[in-house]
């Protein structure tokens, strides 16, 4: 009896599936499109239910319900993509690399992939929600300057929960949201979809950069007095933030050109996929290398140096200052240095410390994929479980800075009382006017 090869066989009615989609999306090659496009579906419908192609009952089951869920959305002859298009997309990219290896998914691993997709769908519109009202938030507060802080602490404060807001719109509101929620807007063309890549990129450089920024101003301010004075000043933040800013954008700038369109409908660019050249190219692969060492690795690596030598410069001055104060005798004098410099480390800490923690999954992930030499494509399930979690890790981080606000400031805590109360003052105080 003669054995058919299943990766073979998958790629034969596949490939004769999808030339008959694609024949009915773009049908004004045919007269009547709808009616070719029902005749399509219904056919491979009864070819594959019957189950006699050489692919296992599982690829067969979820080749019907494809031919069934197309006959069911009837796409249009204008174009016009639907949902099921994008999802079939990502399934292309990611499942039917499989088929070229002559393998095909098993359907626990489709089904892990759906229930990603559901769990990620939830939690980036919770994201949604709750970040861009908390950035909102502490972009006012601190705008005011009323809440104890040094002018250059609050400038750095100000300027990285700008960069996390511009994070969230880019990734989360632009891309998560409206792939999940809506289908085929204008996002989705390829220039659109080439500049979102570059505004995602670079806004996501410059939160990471400017809590480097920020660690960096802390370490100077508590551990070099000399430099402090010169350092330290509003002109100088101003300086450096502007400088940061302006060279990542510059940085960024070839996203734009990395990607291809993934198809063409009367003449308009659809959706955007990486170019081949990117991954064998000696440039592209040398930007790619920069991209990866600039954010994160050389940050995290930083952010760790500058917090051990700032603890440990703490910890020698502080046994130096009870010595000098004579804590070591039993006193217990007051000391306003050391209390204003307590504060200044705990919010120091505490967003180094959620930076590190939120990010140190994604870059393990980094780290194993390079030193492993694994295919991402090819990841087994606790890897890409691993992986996403990695990613919501790093889009959560957008929105934890205002919360350490309101922890550990305890005048950030009464600036917001003051903010939540003025509404219902205002209303009450307008009532009692008009009576």
């Amino acid at each position: 009896m003669e054995t058919i090869d299943e990766g073979r066989a998958v790629d034969s009615v596949y490939l004769d599936f999808s030339k008959a989609f694609d024949k009915v999306l773009y049908g004004r090659l045919m007269s009547n499109v709808e009616s070719h496009g029902i005749q399509v579906h219904f056919l491979a419908t009864g070819v594959l239910a019957r189950g006699k192609c050489g692919v296992s009952h599982c690829t067969t089951r979820y080749l019907v319900i494809m031919a069934a869920a197309d006959l069911m959305q009837r796409v249009p002859a204008q174009g016009r993509a639907s949902l099921l298009l994008r999802k079939r997309a990502r399934l292309r990219q990611e499942a039917f690399h499989g088929s070229i290896r002559g393998t095909w998914p098993e359907c626990d691993t489709l089904k892990m992939y759906s229930q990603i997709d559901q769990i990620q769908k939830i939690y980036y519109m919770v994201l949604a929600v709750v970040s861009v009202p908390a950035n909102l938030l502490g972009i006012v507060i601190l705008s005011c300057r009323q809440c104890g802080l040094s002018n250059c602490t609050t400038r750095y404060l100000v300027a990285m929960a700008t960069a996390d807001l511009l994070v969230i719109l880019t990734e989360v509101l632009l891309r998560q949201i409206s792939y999940y929620y809506f289908h085929m807007t204008f996002l989705d063309i390829t220039p659109v979809c080439s500049v979102r890549a570059v505004l995602l990129s670079a806004a996501t450089d410059c939160s990471v950069w400017f809590t480097v920024s920020f660690s960096f101003d802390r370490f100077v301010s508590i551990c070099c007095q000399k430099l402090k004075t010169m350092y330290c000043t509003e002109r100088t933040t101003t300086v450096v933030l502007a400088t940061t800013c302006t060279l990542l954008c510059l940085r960024n700038i070839p996203f734009y050109f990395i990607f291809d369109p993934w198809v063409i409908i009367d003449n308009v660019l659809w959706l955007c996929v990486v170019k081949p050249s990117v991954y064998n190219d000696p440039a592209w692969v040398g930007f790619s290398w920069l991209d990866a060492v600039l954010t994160p690795l050389l940050p995290f690596a930083l952010i760790l140096l500058l917090n051990a030598l700032t603890v440990r410069h703490i910890l020698v001055t502080s046994q130096a200052r009870k010595r000098l104060r004579g804590e070591s005798k039993g006193e217990n004098p007051r000391d306003p240095e050391m209390e204003n410099r307590r504060k200044s480390v705990i919010l120091l800490f505490a967003i180094s410390g959620s930076f590190i923690l939120l990010w140190s999954v994604s870059v393990i992930e980094f780290l194993y994929y390079h030193i492993s030499g694994a295919d991402p494509r090819h990841y087994t399930q606790p890897e890409v479980i691993f992986r996403q979690i990695g990613v919501m890790l790093v889009n959560l981080s957008c929105c934890t800075n205002t919360f350490i606000y309101g922890v550990t400031q305890s005048k950030f805590r009464e600036q917001v009382k003051s903010l939540m109360e003025y509404p219902v003052t205002a209303i009450i105080q307008f009532m009692n006017k008009r009576a």
